[in-house]
């Protein structure tokens, strides 16, 4: 089991329809069903006023300039990043449906030059960083085939794919290491399995830091510790 007492920091990334939120649920039950304490979290979060100001821009009833877009929805980060440490200070392992990766690699697919994967990642230096992102990888083909899909302003297949594009290039950069991908183009329960033995076995590993990272500048990353 981890040495450490805080809790852990998990996130589930993907492109839409790829399942998410039902092994979001699935896994925040699986580990309530194993004794530890849960706080579900997902990204956006509508609820406060700049998540409806997100939430009206993602149902296309208003309008904002890409980069205002980009901030308003790391700003929804930071609004729940000290809550974020606080629980897991405590001992609460924190499960996060979305999170920075997603609001990188959306803003990054636009496809502009003044919106590059690193100029996306700036405004997120300093966030809680995740010990594990499980990435549900699916099929463009695959998604668009799923119930839903297209009713929000990126749900097109070319914006999906650049997407998907995108996350496998993010792999490659200095903190992708976090990253793990998981096929999600099989059966509900595959899925799920598979991300509990991910899970369950970053949570036994020793190595697990006492106190929680940051996220870092890349020129900080590349010669920090792993």
């Amino acid at each position: 089991m981890c040495q450490s007492s805080r809790g852990a920091l998990i996130v589930i990334e993907g492109l839409d329809r790829a399942g998410k939120s039902t092994q979001h649920a699935r896994l925040c039950q699986n580990l309530e069903s194993q004794g530890h304490r849960v706080n579900r979290m997902r990204f956006p979060d509508r609820t406060t006023s700049i998540g409806k100001s997100i939430d009206a821009y993602l149902k296309g009833e208003s309008e904002q300039e890409d980069h205002v877009v980009h901030l308003l929805f790391s700003a929804n980060r930071w609004e729940a990043a000290t809550s974020i440490r606080a629980a897991i200070e405590e001992g609460i392992t924190v499960v996060i449906d979305r999170y920075y990766y997603s609001g990188i690699v959306y803003s990054a697919a636009k496809g502009r030059k003044d919106l590059s994967l690193q100029w996306a990642r700036e405004p997120e230096i300093g966030l809680p960083r995740p010990d594990i992102c499980l990435y549900l990888d699916i099929s463009t083909e695959e998604q668009a085939k799923r119930g839903g899909f297209g009713n929000e302003k990126y749900e097109t297949s070319a914006m999906q794919e650049r997407v998907r594009e995108l996350f496998y290039k993010l792999q490659l950069l200095p903190d992708g290491q976090d990253i793990q991908v998981i096929d999600a183009g099989g059966n509900v329960a595959g899925v799920e399995k598979d991300i509990m033995e991910r899970v369950e076995q970053m949570m036994a590993d020793t190595r697990l830091a006492e106190d929680l990272r940051n996220i870092l500048p890349w020129s900080e990353m590349d010669h920090a510790p792993s």
